[in-house]
């Protein structure tokens, strides 16, 4: 009787042991489902990421043959901004300050659309005005320039740099497409950056200088000790690598030529075949200043932005809401001078400093006024026009310019999900263009 009990008791419960496998098969197999078509998924997604790369890297590549190739004909040309605010000190400014700077220059100098901004209240206002002038027409200088994308914040009026679009932009970016990818190149002047270099001069009697000038760089920045030691000791070590110097004389090395064997001659019948070798001798080798600079800007290039430079600090924006960082306005790719035409105050005033100057802000103040209405033709003009501190300016002569020569070209390609970029250092001398480096991501 116990028995026939367990048996209908078995009964009874296998459809549900039965529905609990099935329940734990269909789990299993969803599962193992899941994982395959998350794999399946995750390898088309990476095939079509290596797809995407493969585009945006061909894309990158020929937009660096197509800006080498025509890089001869690049002739920057400094513009005046007479009835402009300079773009100098734009950097210092908060999000409040640079709208507040914008819209009363809108209103007070504009012709065209006077009245357009006689209406002007608060800069939201500015968002509304269509008829403005155009921004990429570096010889409309009396219009006001606007664009959607400004150097700072997107929708706002832009004060324009030395050659017309925003600082430190020598030409307006260009955009274009190769293939499936999408192309930008931007062209930046270095020489209007405080090199970093002068902080690996080795000579004593220019450290002092350098600190000073820094020091007054890194005050503008508006960082702090411990960002500024931790730069210094990074820099420490790459002067113990190499020195940076800033003149060069041309270098006579003697070479010693190798021994090299002589081809034996046809000899006549009866005579041994003459042969043997040409014995080594010596010469003197003479390696030009530009072989020179050209060997210091590739090591410094390679140094400078090696994991020796903890970029990532630099690069963070000191300003809430604005794209401004201390490594916007430092020079890493071995530029030697900067132009007075094209740097900002904190960069002007930082040169003067370094070249042992003590009237460093008033010069930066005087150049920043005159070359707003005329740039500077040269260092001899500068002396003219700045009589006064002409004995101030002698010392820092070999440290400044008025007509940049470094040059970085940007190039980025973004197919899809994936992103190639490259930048190239160059500089340029009249016609003539040398390669300083290409490093690509």
């Amino acid at each position: 009787m116990r028995n026939k009990s367990l048996n209908n008791y078995g009964s009874r419960n296998r459809p549900g042991i039965v529905l609990l496998v099935t329940l734990v098969l269909l789990v299993v197999l969803a599962t193992l489902g899941y994982t395959v078509s998350s794999r399946v998924a995750a390898q088309r997604h990476r095939d079509q990421y290596i797809i995407d790369y493969s585009q945006a890297r061909y894309g990158c590549d020929s937009a660096v043959k197509y800006a080498l190739a025509t890089l001869q004909d690049l002739n920057p040309q400094l513009i005046s901004r007479p009835n402009e605010p300079d773009f100098s000190d734009l950097f210092v400014l908060s999000q409040t300050e640079y709208k507040e700077l914008l819209a009363p220059w809108a209103a007070e100098n504009t012709s065209e659309t006077k009245s357009s901004f006689s209406d002007i209240k608060s800069i939201d206002d500015i968002n509304n005005i269509d008829n403005i002038g155009d921004i990429n027409d570096i010889n409309d200088i009396n219009s006001n320039k606007f664009e959607s994308t400004g150097f700072n914040e997107p929708g706002f009026m832009a004060v324009r740099g030395p050659y017309g679009p925003a600082w430190p932009f020598v030409t307006e970016p260009v955009e274009f497409e190769i293939g499936s990818a999408t192309v930008k190149i931007e062209i930046e002047d270095e020489d209007a950056k405080y090199p970093l270099g002068w902080m690996l001069i080795s000579e004593p009697e220019v450290q002092r200088e350098a600190a000073a000038g820094f020091e007054m760089f890194w005050e503008w920045m508006g960082l702090g000790n411990e960002q500024s030691g931790s730069l210094r000791d990074q820099l420490k070590q790459i002067s113990q690598i190499k020195p940076f110097q800033l003149e060069f004389k041309p270098i006579k090395q003697t070479v010693r030529v190798p021994a090299t064997p002589r081809a034996p001659s046809s000899a006549k019948p009866g005579q041994r075949p003459s042969g043997g070798t040409v014995p080594s001798r010596v010469t003197t080798k003479t390696i030009s200043v530009s072989d020179q600079m050209a060997k210091q800007n590739a090591d410094f290039t390679k140094l400078l932005h090696s994991s020796l430079i903890d970029t990532e600090v630099l690069a963070r924006p000191y300003i809430e809401g604005r794209k401004e960082s201390a490594l916007k306005y430092m020079g890493m790719w071995a530029s030697r001078q900067v132009n007075i035409n094209t740097a900002p105050r904190h960069v002007l005033e930082a040169a003067f400093a370094f070249g042992g100057s003590s009237d460093a802000p008033k010069i930066a103040e005087e150049i920043i006024q005159r070359r707003r209405v005329e740039p500077f033709t040269d260092i001899e003009d500068l002396k003219m026009k700045l009589l006064r501190y002409s004995d101030s300016i002698k010392k820092c002569e070999k440290y400044i310019t008025t007509a940049s020569s470094f040059f970085t070209i940007k190039v980025t390609a973004i197919s899809g999900v994936a992103k190639a970029s490259a930048t190239i250092a160059i500089t340029k001398e009249g016609g003539k263009v040398k390669r300083v480096a290409i490093i690509s991501s």
